[in-house]
């Protein structure tokens, strides 16, 4: 689990949390959950692959606001030879804000897809 705090400058003229800031906060969480894990992303460079997301699905339940304390949770639902499913909750205590899914390719260097290293897709599975 990650935990944000919403600052002053993320928010919409509105006083809510930026729509797309919602997508760096979700992208946070999901690379610090792989460095946990020991695949981070200059791990996975290092050893060739890149770990690129390919769809999303974002959908907004209730606002953020600056100063919220925000909590979002990962899970990885779906590994595969050469994608994952990510599914995502952003929380402000008891309250669901917002929820993504993810798909990520495993590629090349180059941006060619291709299988992810045995070692990763077991450190996914597991998590």
């Amino acid at each position: 689990m990650s935990t944000i705090r919403v600052r002053f400058h993320e928010l919409d003229p509105y006083g809510h949390l930026n729509h797309a800031v919602y997508l760096h906060y979700f992208e946070q969480a999901r690379v610090e959950m792989l460095d946990s894990i020991g695949f981070g992303l200059p791990r996975l460079a290092e050893l060739g692959f890149h770990l690129v997301v390919v769809e999303v699905t974002v959908k907004f339940m209730t606002p953020a606001t600056a100063g919220d304390e925000v909590a979002i949770v990962s899970n990885v639902v779906d590994v595969r030879p050469a994608s994952s499913r990510w599914s995502q909750q952003m929380w402000r205590g008891d309250t669901l804000l917002a929820t993504n899914d993810v798909r990520a390719a495993i590629t090349d260097l180059s941006g060619r897809p291709t299988r992810a290293p045995k070692a990763l897709a077991e450190a996914m599975t597991a998590i």
